[in-house]
């Protein structure tokens, strides 16, 4: 899914495009060195602001990407297919920078990094709760400390929390996709407009078009990036140990974000065209629901319609991930000494 970076309670930075839990490899280090686990060690708030900031700044660097990714999934609903058809990248990309000017690349990013703090903060919350309450359930506290069972808390309670950040934040991702998807005519003309204008035209539950399909794509997701993950990063190891770290998990990670791209993203691109259903006062197309749309996508642009805009996905899981990675471990090193810390 799009992304959503996130912190869990020991610092792993998950995103949803190449959501990949370096939680279990800081555990893995910890095993192997634990005096240097325990002094990277960090507080609650600059681990919130290192995910926090370090999404935003990793969205903003993949943001011409993004947009792209997004104008693609909604060709087809207001479009002529067999114009649609012949579309690409670099022409699309000349037509924003020709119509709309350079700037336009960036068109909803403000509203990306609006949404990054709070969704981390209630992401980072969560799972601390959830992690909490599975590890009080019956029968799993004879288990603490097996991997099989830190596995089962750590999926679950992830998944969790992101349904549950997710739900939360669910109108700025919505208000992000209608800033990004405008072209030449501009109806929504900032945050605060898009909201009230939504409201206005659409009532509350306007807000969270789309909504069912975020959650849906969100446990398969996690599922695809962690088995994904935890497969290649254990063969990895097996084969050749004394890799860095680092190149194994940028590797391993963009890997998995790819694989749960591929099998997620005609759910994503459903919740794109469901999240743009009214917009600008027009006339609704998909009017039977979730599996309704899929089907009307199927009948009308074939299969291959539900995967418009995965390549400018593809291109930007790499890097995405890799400048999340790096971000967020430098700023833990500047914030560890920091007046936040204790």
């Amino acid at each position: 899914m799009e992304a959503q970076v996130g912190v869990s309670g020991h610092g792993a930075v998950v995103d949803g495009g190449a959501r990949t839990f370096l939680q279990q490899q800081q555990q893995h280090h910890h095993q192997q060195r634990p005096s240097v686990h325990q002094q990277s060690q960090i507080g609650a708030v600059p681990q919130l602001l290192a995910g926090g900031i370090a999404g935003a700044f990793s969205k903003t660097c993949t943001a011409p990407l993004a947009r792209l990714t997004i104008l693609f999934q909604v060709q087809g609903m207001h479009s002529d297919i067999a114009k649609v058809g012949k579309a690409s990248i670099w022409r699309e990309a000349l037509r924003i920078v020709n119509e709309e000017g350079f700037r336009a690349f960036w068109k909803g990013n403000l509203v990306t990094i609006a949404h990054r703090l709070p969704y981390s903060s209630v992401n980072f919350y969560a799972y601390e709760r959830y992690k909490s309450l599975l590890k009080s359930i019956p029968g799993l506290e004879s288990y603490r400390g097996n991997a099989s069972a830190d596995i089962f808390v750590h999926f679950i309670g992830g998944g969790l929390s992101g349904i549950t950040a997710a739900s939360a934040t669910y109108p700025l991702d919505l208000v992000r996709t209608r800033l990004a998807a405008q072209r030449s005519a501009i109806y929504y003309r900032g945050i605060s407009h898009a909201l009230q204008t939504i409201c206005r035209d659409e009532g509350f539950f306007g807000l969270y078009k789309g909504l069912g399909a975020t959650l849906l794509g969100v446990g398969p997701s996690i599922a695809i990036s962690f088995s994904v993950y935890e497969a290649l990063r254990s063969r990895w190891h097996s084969q050749r140990p004394n890799d860095s770290a680092v190149m194994v998990t940028l590797a391993c990670g963009s890997l998995s974000g790819i694989a749960s791209s591929t099998a997620t993203f005609p759910l994503d691109l459903v919740r794109r065209r469901m999240q743009l259903e009214g917009a600008a006062g027009r006339a609704c197309i998909y009017k039977t629901g979730l599996f309704g749309t899929f089907g009307h996508i199927i009948r009308s642009e074939g299969l291959r319609g539900l995967y418009r805009g995965i390549l400018p996905e593809y291109y930007k899981v790499v890097p995405g991930f890799g400048i999340v990675f790096m971000t967020y471990e430098t700023l833990k090193k500047l914030l560890s000494n920091g007046p936040f810390d204790h």
